[in-house]
């Protein structure tokens, strides 16, 4: 079944599913360098855990701005996938057992704005808007 009157919000949505990953994803830094809403299981932070933190703010910022959003979306899903296997694959096979659902499914909804871009209120359409003609 269709839904043609759902398809001219297409844009919309994609901004929406944007602005919403990038901002569940800026709680991870948060939580690792501000200890809110709580603080993270490992004090002080390991190297590999800070360099993470610092990936994940700046291109959740980026993200939700819709600043360089396809390098920012590429990079967010590799460190994604290399979060999965290193953190939650080395738990179990299953992602509903060793707890790796949401680094798998950021990793594909960034995989995917990566391809798609930022959409409407977004920096980058801001910029593609006043950018001049060639």
């Amino acid at each position: 079944m269709e839904l043609p009157w759902l398809s001219r919000w297409q844009p919309q949505l994609l901004a929406l599913l944007r602005i919403m990953t990038g901002l569940l994803f800026l709680a991870h830094p948060v939580q690792k360098f501000l200890a809110f809403p709580t603080p993270f299981p490992f004090q002080p932070l390991p190297t590999l855990f800070a360099v993470a933190g610092v990936i994940e703010a700046v291109a959740g910022i980026l993200i939700v701005i819709g600043l360089f959003t396809r390098l920012a979306g590429f990079i967010a899903s590799g460190e994604m996938a290399v979060g999965y296997f290193m953190v939650h694959f080395r738990m179990g096979f299953w992602p509903v057992a060793n707890k790796g659902e949401a680094a798998i499914l950021f990793c594909f909804v960034f995989l995917y704005l990566a391809a798609a871009g930022a959409g409407t209120w977004s920096v980058d359409e801001a910029r593609m808007r006043n950018a001049p003609i060639r």
